[in-house]
C-alpha cells in the first residue's frame, strides 16, 4: 500500500498540515517541557484535536500527530510507564483519526478534495534529548542504540491504524539509514523521511543532501523523503539536490526561517511564513508533491498554501479541482 501514490495520481500537490507545537503555544498551552507537544496528550488532547481539526478546515490532506517526542524514554523521565506510555501515543493518533473523520462526515467537504490521511510523526533521537542536537546530529550512540530506540515506538505507531508514518527533521543520514531499515521490519507500513538542513546542499549534520536521497533509493517502505523544520531559503535548492537522485516523490514543509534557540526555548530572527505560498510552484517545478509547513507556521498559511496548488494542473485523468 502506498497512499502518497494512490494521492498523487488524482491530484498534483499533497497539501501537508502546519506547525502542532508552536500552534498549540500560540493557542495558550504551555510547552516549556521536554516533552513538548507530547505535553497536551497528558493535559489537554482537546487542544490538539482542536488544532487538527482548524488545519483540516484550512485544506490539509495530511494531519502529522503530536507524537513526534512521545517516546518511552522521555515518558519514563516523567514517571510513566510503558503501558500508559502506549496508550499515549494510540491516542495521538486517535485524536487526528477522530478529527479527520468529523470533518469529512460534513458532505460539504467531499465534493473538491480526497479523504485526508493521517501520519503519524516520528522524532528523531535528539528530539528526545530536548537540547537542540535534533538540529545537529551530533548523537554520542551507535547504530545499535539508535535502532533500539526507535523500534518500540515503530512497532506501537505502525499498528495504530495511520496511513502513514512520518519520520521528520531527521538531522543525519545514519539516522535516517537506521530508520529506513527499521521500517522494512513492518511490511504493511507507508512512510516519509525528512530531513533538517543547515543549508540548500547538507544535512543539519553535514551530509549533502544528494548523497541522502541516493542512499534511501530502493526502499518500498519509504514513499517520499525531503526537508523540513529548515529555512525557506534554503528549500528549493535541497529540492533540485534531491531530485538528481531520488526515487520516489518529494516532500516541502519548512519553518518560519526563524531560527531556534535550544538554550533559551525560544525563536530569534524573522519570519518568511508570508512569504510561503509564493513558492510552492518553484517546489512543485523542483520536485515537491507534498508541500506544507513545520514550526511556526499556522493554519493561516496552510490555507494559502492550498490556495496556489489549486492553480496547478493535475497528473493525466485527473482534476485540478480534487485540491
Amino acid at each position: 500500500m502506498n497512499p502518497i501514490a494512490d494521492r498523487l495520481r488524482i491530484q498534483p500537490v499533497v497539501v501537508l498540515d502546519g506547525a502542532l507545537a508552536t500552534e498549540l503555544e500560540r493557542r495558550g498551552a504551555d510547552l516549556r517541557d521536554p516533552l513538548w507537544s507530547a505535553k497536551c496528550l497528558i493535559e489537554s488532547p482537546e487542544r490538539i484535536r482542536a488544532v487538527h481539526m482548524d488545519y483540516f478546515r484550512a485544506g490539509a490532506d495530511v494531519a502529522t500527530t503530536a507524537t513526534y517526542q512521545a517516546t518511552f524514554a522521555g515518558f519514563q523521565r516523567r514517571g510513566i510507564d510503558r503501558p500508559r506510555a502506549e496508550r499515549l501515543m494510540r491516542d495521538a493518533v486517535a485524536l487526528a483519526a477522530d478529527a479527520r473523520d468529523e470533518f469529512w462526515a460534513d458532505p460539504s467537504h467531499r465534493a473538491s478534495r480526497s479523504r485526508p490521511l493521517v501520519a503519524a510523526s516520528v522524532g528523531p533521537y535528539g528530539a528526545m534529548l530536548a537540547d537542540g542536537s535534533e538540529y545537529r546530529g551530533d548523537y554520542s550512540v551507535g547504530d545499535l542504540e539508535l535502532t533500539a530506540f526507535h523500534r518500540p515506538r515503530l512497532e506501537v505507531l505502525a499498528a495504530c491504524g495511520a496511513e502513514l508514518i512520518a519520520c521528520e527533521t531527521v538531522p543525519c543520514l545514519r539516522e535516517a539509514i537506521v530508520l529506513a531499515r527499521l521500517l522494512e521490519d513492518f511490511p504493511a507500513a507507508s512512510a516519509w523521511i525528512s530531513f533538517s538542513c543547515r543549508d540548500g546542499s547538507r544535512t543539519s549534520h553535514g551530509e549533502p543532501v544528494a548523497e541522502c536521497a541516493a542512499a534511501l533509493r530502493g526502499n518500498d517502505r519509504v514513499v517520499a523523503l525531503g526537508v523540513n523544520c529548515t529555512a525557506p531559503r534554503f528549500v528549493g535548492e535541497i529540492l533540485e539536490r534531491m531530485s538528481e537522485h531520488a526515487d520516489k516523490p518529494l516532500l516541502a514543509y519548512p519553518n518560519s526561517g526563524e531560527v531556534y534557540d535550544a538554550d533559551a526555548k525560544r525563536w530569534n530572527g524573522h519570519s518568511d511564513c508570508r512569504r510561503l505560498p509564493d513558492q510552492v510552484h518553484d517546489w512543485y517545478r523542483a520536485g515537491a508533491r507534498l508541500i506544507g509547513g513545520c514550526c511556526r507556521s499556522t493554519p493561516e498559511d496552510i490555507r494559502a498554501i492550498r490556495a496556489q496548488a489549486r492553480t496547478m494542473a493535475g497528473p493525466p485523468g485527473s482534476s485540478s479541482m480534487m485540491i
